[in-house]
Order: structure tokens, then C-alpha cells, then sequence
């Protein structure tokens, strides 16, 4: 299996009818991306739209942020990302779906990232997704029909994340819950501590503290030791 990975970024700008913005998590793009280019990784990007996704969680502070964003080649692929009907499947070893509120708007029901995922865990490949990413997984089946996290160990960002950040009535529906409702076996860390659970091809991360530790896990969940 080729060295290729998918990254799958909202293309929501707004949370629901609140107006407060959203996008994809730059904080959680960058390290994943850089650990699996370490790691002989091609990275192309994706969006929902097909058009560029608007950028949230810059830390103007950290030079791999600016290094990131500096990058000619990495800022064509965020600028210029592939639509979903244009995605060949077979291509990718690694699909890898970045967080930001708004991936629970457009994330959840998308048919066309149903059957990207399916198929890539299928043929072996691997599943990861970070923080609110994850709602991509909600709906999923797989060939058997069962939903795909059911049985599965993982992690996302929690409910009590939520209701600490007032959001609770703004998002359409607890993530946490709704995982363990698919039967996934959830699990979470206190406040902001990072948290990455492995589970054989499918690999998650609770929030942006975790994406160190999450792209480190993804290159030996395709390449175990």
C-alpha cells in the first residue's frame, strides 16, 4: 500500500444559526502532516465544498504554524483541495478528518465520505479523525451494514467540552453520545489533556493537544513495529 494520505477538511464557516465562525483546525493539520511527510507521506487535502475551507485555531506565536502556512507546496493543496467525486479511494493508505466545530454540520450523512472510508479501512487501510472530526464516523456502515464504530475503542472532544464552552445548545448533537449510541466504546481526558486512542486501522484524538501524539500513532498504525 502506497504512502498516501487524505486529509478532510469542513467546509462550514459558521456554527448552525449562532453566527460565530468555524473551519478547519489549523493546530490540528499541522503536526499530523508533517510527522506523516517525515514519514514519506504524500498528503492531499479534500473539503466538503471543493473549495478552500476557512482556517481556525492559528497560533501567530508558533513558528511551525508560520513554517506550515509558509510552505508553497502545502498552501497550493489547502488552497486548491480535491471535491469528493474527484477522490479515488484506492489511492489512499490514510484518511485523516481535521477537527473544527463545523465538521458536525457537513461532516455527518456526506455519502460521497461514506464510501471514501469504507473503502480505504476495507482495504486495509486506516481511519483517524481529531477532536470534532470524528462526526464523519457517526453515520458510517460498513459493507456488513453495522455501523462502522460499533465495537470500536475511541475518542473525541466530549460533551463536558461543550457545555464548558457554552456550546451545548449551538452544536446539532453531542458527538460523545452519539458514538456511544453506535456502540463505540468512548473514552475522554479531563480539560484540555491530551488523549489518543488506537484501535487497530482506527486512530482518534480528542482535541488540539492531542495531534502530536495522533500523527506519531497513525504512521505505526499503517506501519506497526
Amino acid at each position: 500500500m502506497t504512502r498516501s494520505a487524505l486529509f478532510v477538511l469542513t467546509s462550514c464557516t459558521v456554527m448552525g444559526q449562532s453566527g460565530r465562525p468555524t473551519g478547519f483546525h489549523l493546530g490540528e493539520t499541522v503536526e499530523p502532516w508533517r510527522i506523516l511527510e517525515e514519514s514519506g507521506f504524500d498528503i492531499d487535502v479534500a473539503t466538503v465544498s471543493g473549495h478552500a475551507s476557512k482556517m481556525i485555531g492559528h497560533d501567530q506565536e508558533n513558528p511551525a504554524h508560520a513554517d506550515f502556512l509558509a510552505d508553497a507546496k502545502v498552501r497550493g493543496k489547502i488552497e486548491n483541495p480535491l471535491s469528493l467525486p474527484r477522490v479515488i479511494p484506492g489511492k489512499y493508505a490514510v484518511i485523516y478528518f481535521v477537527g473544527g466545530h463545523g465538521a458536525m454540520w457537513d461532516f455527518p450523512s456526506n455519502e460521497h465520505l461514506e464510501v471514501i472510508t469504507r473503502t480505504i479501512y476495507e482495504n486495509g487501510g486506516v481511519v483517524s479523525a481529531i477532536c470534532h472530526g470524528q462526526a464523519a464516523l457517526v453515520n458510517i456502515r460498513g459493507t456488513d451494514g453495522k455501523y462502522f464504530v460499533a465495537g470500536k475503542r475511541l475518542t473525541s472532544f466530549s460533551y463536558e467540552g461543550e457545555i464548558e464552552r457554552g456550546l451545548e445548545k449551538i452544536v446539532p448533537f453531542s458527538l460523545q453520545h452519539a458514538l456511544e449510541e453506535r456502540g463505540a466504546h468512548y473514552t475522554s481526558a479531563a480539560g484540555r489533556a491530551p488523549h489518543v486512542v488506537a484501535d487497530g486501522r482506527l486512530v482518534t484524538g480528542q482535541n488540539p493537544a492531542s495531534s502530536a501524539s495522533l500523527g506519531r500513532q497513525l504512521v505505526h498504525a499503517f506501519a506497526p513495529t
